[in-house]
């Protein structure tokens, strides 16, 4: 008759590392799995599960070196105890940074074996491990705004209404800090959601990010556009209509996979310097009704030519909706921008500044987004993100 072995963890990004150590365990006779609760999670390391305890009991019960699995009903780091007095195991398996003397004691008491494993990854694969998955791997997304943008903001939208452009990215490339792909909003969000966004309504979870990112005790008394975190939390292509108030009166959505698809084959991003420090865009800042209207143009042009797939007129649109952005806020040009801007002038249909500009990225449009990124290795083709990724 096989001996008894358990194990005990929280899995809850269940990744090659642990299977390998179900594997391991298992040469040793039947694996018993104890996963810790929600709440044990929850109550010693202070942040809320990415799976849920029953995700987490379904995907390890389907690993094939797993007999059974429970879920735990202990607390803190033995929480395990009450399903060991379940199972009755012969052996005690832990890896080598999740042993301690009080596992060791407990089953000293019990007259289990007590079997330390070497963190070894299988052959040809990478050694993994949750927490190095949660510094470098959060898959929350990223936006790029089209056009539009800035008529988020009320002092700019009471002169006339109109739409914002934005899609949501994939993390698929490295997130840089102040270069205009909304890294504060995105860091706000990880605050609450540190590895992805809940299961929940896009615009109902991007009003839930707005509202905390814009805390009514913030002291720099700055308000965040609402373009950011509709344009991170709502999937596909997106645009938003604003009209004298911070939450736009209406959003609506594009998830064609053809014109998602189109719009990928036509964007890369060029990365320049972080805007600097000190850097202020709104200084000098010449907002009229003739340049309001112009960017609301721009913008519905954009959307149109985006739906026909019209590379030609997006181009132009795209250009349009940047120059009014800087014909208000011409410090949007500054420090590098405009030697980037000369540099890649006669190679690129179009060019614009995610966010406010100042640095960061060119958005560039492009014949062929595969083909300029294989000749200019620095380009970053982009992935937008579909409903249910």
């Amino acid at each position: 008759m096989a001996k008894k072995v358990f194990v005990s963890g929280c899995y809850d990004l269940l990744h090659s590392g642990h299977v390998e150590f179900f594997r391991q365990a298992a040469e040793y006779g039947d694996l018993y799995v104890g996963i810790g609760s929600d709440k044990t999670i929850e109550g010693y390391k202070h942040h809320k599960t990415i799976y849920s305890e029953q995700e987490r009991l379904f995907m390890v019960k389907s690993i094939r070196y797993v007999k059974d699995a429970f879920i735990n009903q202990g607390n803190g780091i033995l929480d395990f105890l009450p399903t060991l007095d379940i199972v009755k195991p012969d052996i005690l398996v832990v890896n080598e940074d999740g042993g301690n003397d009080d596992k060791r004691k407990v089953c000293e008491e019990r007259g289990i074996e007590y079997v330390v494993l070497q963190r070894v990854p299988q052959e040809g694969l990478q050694a993994r491990s949750s927490t190095d998955l949660k510094k470098t791997t959060s898959q929350i997304p990223t936006r790029l705004d089209l056009a539009g943008t800035w008529i988020d903001q009320p002092y700019v939208s009471q002169y006339a209404p109109g739409w914002a452009i934005t899609i949501s990215l994939e993390p698929t490339f490295e997130i840089r800090e102040r270069c205009g792909l909304s890294t504060s909003t995105r860091n706000m969000i990880k605050q609450i959601w540190p590895y992805q966004l809940p299961n929940m309504d896009p615009e109902m979870l991007a009003k839930l990010v707005f509202c905390f990112e814009n805390d009514p005790e913030r002291s720099d008394g700055i308000i965040s556009g609402a373009q950011d975190s509709i344009g991170i939390c709502i999937p596909g292509l997106c645009r938003h209509y604003y009209n004298n108030r911070f939450w736009p009166e209406k959003i609506e959505t594009c998830y064609d996979e053809t014109v998602l698809s189109w719009l990928e084959n036509h964007l890369v991003m060029i990365p320049m310097e972080p805007r600097q420090p000190g850097c202020s865009v709104v200084e000098g800042k010449d907002i009229t009704l003739e340049k309001v209207q112009a960017l609301a143009k721009a913008a519905d042009d954009c959307w149109k030519a985006i739906l026909n797939k019209d590379l030609k007129a997006f181009a132009q649109a795209y250009q349009a909706s940047f120059e009014a952005q800087v014909a208000m806020f011409p410090a949007m040009i500054q420090g590098c921008v405009s030697s980037y801007i000369d540099q890649y002038r006669d190679k690129v249909l179009a060019w614009k500044m995610p966010g406010a500009g100042g640095g960061g990225y060119l958005a560039c449009v492009v014949e062929d987004a595969e083909a300029f990124a294989v000749q200019h290795p620095d380009a970053i083709q982009l992935t937008i993100r579909r409903p249910g990724m």
